[in-house]
């Protein structure tokens, strides 16, 4: 599962994706994108520090994307603003000394998950993101 603040870093790059021949302020992005500004504010901060976005200050400032959305990652974005949290398990988290050198059964199928996790957000791009959402049919409201 991820963090909170990996969600919304990812729901603000596609945001901006969405939105490539303009800036958006954090204002504009918190609307659009259901994120408290407050918290969007600090995603952003830690993105533009990251490199994935870069800002702009003026009447017509705001935040756009700084790579090209087909070589940015999901999990570039997620090592950004949360880099702890998809880590591998590199010994046993219960401290066992019978399980030095190999990881129990619960720690490696817990690993192998994470691995597999990490495979599928480094494949994926915002781009084919953007791709799949172009395919789905939307939902109509009753």
């Amino acid at each position: 599962m991820l963090s909170q603040t990996a969600e919304y870093a990812l729901r603000a790059a596609v945001c901006l994706a969405q939105n490539p021949e303009e800036s958006l302020t954090t204002s504009e992005m918190s609307q659009l994108i259901k994120v408290p500004e407050p918290y969007l504010s600090k995603v952003l901060h830690d993105l533009a520090r990251g490199g994935i976005v870069s800002s702009k200050r003026g009447p017509h400032g705001g935040y756009a994307l700084s790579r090209p959305i087909n070589q940015l990652s999901i999990m570039t974005i997620i090592r950004v603003v949360d880099p702890v949290h998809l880590q591998q398990i590199e010994s046993c988290p219960l401290k066992l000394n019978s399980h030095k050198t190999h990881l129990c059964a619960l720690h490696r199928k817990i690993n192998n998950g994470i691995s597999q996790m990490e495979e599928v957000y480094r494949n994926a791009t915002i781009h084919t993101i953007l791709e799949e959402r172009a395919k789905t049919i939307p939902l109509r409201e009753s």
